[in-house]
């Protein structure tokens, strides 16, 4: 009962939260100057006859109420007048996901098993000169930013070595598919650029998560037992060190989506990172109203998940106990 309280509290902070982000962001964004777009005949009375459906010429409480109804009642989130004119909102958004989720899954399977592999390998040769390495070159990819991989790889990879792509103009194929090699060697170049720095702080965290598992009084039981260090490695030390590890692999996942905005720039990818900073420059205010809240409900969603899992992963923490 205690559990299932805590997940309504928490659900209820994440629904504050989110009303909260959408009234400022809302309200924020309709204070920049209205810019309309040039139509002619028909065109121009379809434009205007939407815009005061939208209610557009009303104040900005009522555009919100107006606005927060369609959504509510019709899943409306608004017209395009800039990025695609007159299409609706919802369209525009769903035809960009696709190419944010390839990435960042993509990324997400390169990154963790990488990361904990190398963190795993670095406790365990622990003060050795292969910890050492792994120490500095994980210090040396947390430190640079995702943008700088992403020129660098672009420049080596892309230019130079001529094995990729500089952009992901070729990401969508002609024969209507996302999933093809042809999509998925274009992603290479942004994939990798997201993935080093999840690498190196996925590889610290499990590195130090370890080191202290191993260093425990029950490891030196499991050994008198008669486990070899291997096997007291894998069955207890690797087995608790996974409780924090896992949680923070939801993390990722959001730092991930934040950082392929600036990355979809550079490569070209036409995901919603893209779409979110071209609906800020063109004023677009629904497009950047619905882009912002598919970024925040994912953040939101993944903080919850993040706070849920301790207690499913590990039995002795009770969620919502004193």
């Amino acid at each position: 009962m205690a559990k299932f309280i805590y997940i309504l509290k928490r659900l209820g902070a994440m629904l504050l939260t989110l009303i909260v982000i959408y009234v400022m962001s809302f309200v924020l964004i309709k204070l920049l100057p209205v810019e309309k777009s040039i139509g002619q005949g028909n065109a121009a009375r379809i434009e205007e006859a939407r815009r005061e459906a939208l209610g557009y010429n009303k104040p900005i409480m009522e555009q919100l109420w107006i606005y927060t109804k369609n959504i509510l009642t019709k899943w409306d989130w608004g017209t395009s007048w800039k990025i695609d004119y007159m299409a609706d909102v919802g369209d525009v958004i769903a035809s960009r996901l696709p190419p944010t989720m390839l990435i960042n899954v993509y990324s997400l399977l390169f990154s963790i098993p990488m990361g904990v592999m190398l963190g795993i390998f670095a406790a365990i040769k622990k003060n050795r000169w292969q910890d050492q390495v792994i120490s500095v070159l994980i210090m040396l990819f947390i430190s640079v930013p995702s943008y700088v991989y992403a020129f660098l790889v672009q420049y080596i990879l892309g230019f130079k070595a001529g094995w990729f792509p500089l952009v992901t103009s070729s990401l969508y194929d002609a024969g209507g598919s996302w999933f093809s090699w042809t999509m998925f060697h274009s992603m290479v170049l942004p994939v990798l650029s997201l993935s080093f720095g999840d690498i190196a702080g996925l590889a610290r965290f499990t590195r130090a998560e370890l080191t202290e598992q191993l260093s425990s009084d029950y490891m030196l039981l499991a050994r008198t037992k008669g486990l070899t260090r291997s096997q007291a490695t894998v069955r207890h030390a690797l087995k608790n060190a996974m409780v924090p590890i896992l949680p923070s692999i939801i993390s990722m996942f959001v730092g991930v989506i934040g950082g392929s905005l600036i990355i979809e720039q550079i490569f070209g990818v036409p995901g919603i990172g893209a779409l979110f900073l071209k609906s800020i420059n063109l004023k677009d205010y629904d497009v950047f109203m619905a882009s912002s809240m598919f970024y925040t409900v994912i953040g939101l969603a993944a903080n919850i998940l993040i706070d849920l899992s301790y207690g499913f992963l590990d039995p002795r923490i009770r969620m919502g106990e004193r």
